[in-house]
């Protein structure tokens, strides 16, 4: 790795951690980085992982009380998300590059539908699972376990996802919600990067040096948290999903 790939990386991780520390979104800087830098996909892919990792980690520090108040629907949950994440880590040890930069635009198209229609999909979700109408527990550890899956084989997007699939569980409470979140993102990652680690395909200089940028990123985030338009953040990340998504496509496919 020379310099300018090295720079490469601390910017694209210090943006990705800038905004995922404001809206998420970090994969879509962090992980076309990481190709340029000239990682192969798969091992971009799970350094990628290791890069965002702490985000999720570092939030539920913050979420003490919140987790306390949920502790009948978490072990369920909770083991769901860690089956589902062991699967999606061993589905990415036995990728080949070629098939996964296959379902590359595909993993990139449903993360960025997932940022443009949050807000419809967050609001459908509480309007036809809220508590008034009894949740439905059994259909959210399921669906947990098929999050697990997509978060343990790629990252981008998972907590947007979980945060629609936990109303199913009749948890309505905003703050509830993020710790919940945060539990299960961690659990996916963690137990998907034991895989990815123990069977060597983390590249772990290009995967340090994004992490540094990723630490210093979300710290400047966080501060900047208040001064930036969400909206316009969150504009970035659906066009820059897009454009990928469409340079991915024809790279791939045409």
């Amino acid at each position: 790795m020379d310099i300018w790939q090295g720079l490469l990386l601390v910017g694209a991780g210090a943006l990705g951690g800038a905004a995922n520390a404001i809206a998420g979104g970090g994969t879509f800087f962090t992980f076309p980085a990481l190709l340029a830098a000239g990682v192969p996909p798969v091992a971009a892919n799970a350094s990628n992982s290791f890069a965002i990792w702490p985000g999720h980690a570092l939030a539920l520090l913050s979420y003490g009380e919140e987790l306390g108040q949920r502790r009948k629907e978490l072990p369920r949950l909770m083991a769901a998300a860690v089956c589902g994440g062991a699967l999606g880590g061993w589905l990415m040890v036995h990728s080949t590059d070629r098939y996964f930069m296959q379902a590359v635009p595909w993993l990139l198209l449903s993360a960025t539908l997932a940022f443009a229609f949050k807000g419809q999909m967050l609001s459908f979700s509480h309007q036809l699972f809220s508590t008034r109408h009894g949740g439905k527990g059994a259909l959210a550890t399921f669906l947990t376990f098929a999050l697990g899956i997509y978060g343990g084989y790629f990252n981008a997007g998972l907590g947007i996802l979980l945060l629609a699939t936990l109303t199913l569980s009749g948890i309505e409470d905003t703050h509830e919600l993020n710790g919940v979140k945060n539990l299960l993102a961690t659990g996916i990652t963690t137990v998907s990067l034991v895989l990815l680690v123990a069977s060597s395909v983390i590249v772990w200089i290009p995967a340090l040096v994004t992490l540094a940028g990723a630490i210093v990123g979300g710290i400047l985030g966080g501060r900047l948290a208040r001064r930036i338009p969400r909206r316009w953040l969150e504009g970035t990340v659906i066009g820059l999903g897009s454009l990928l998504t469409m340079v991915y496509g024809f790279k791939v496919y045409a």
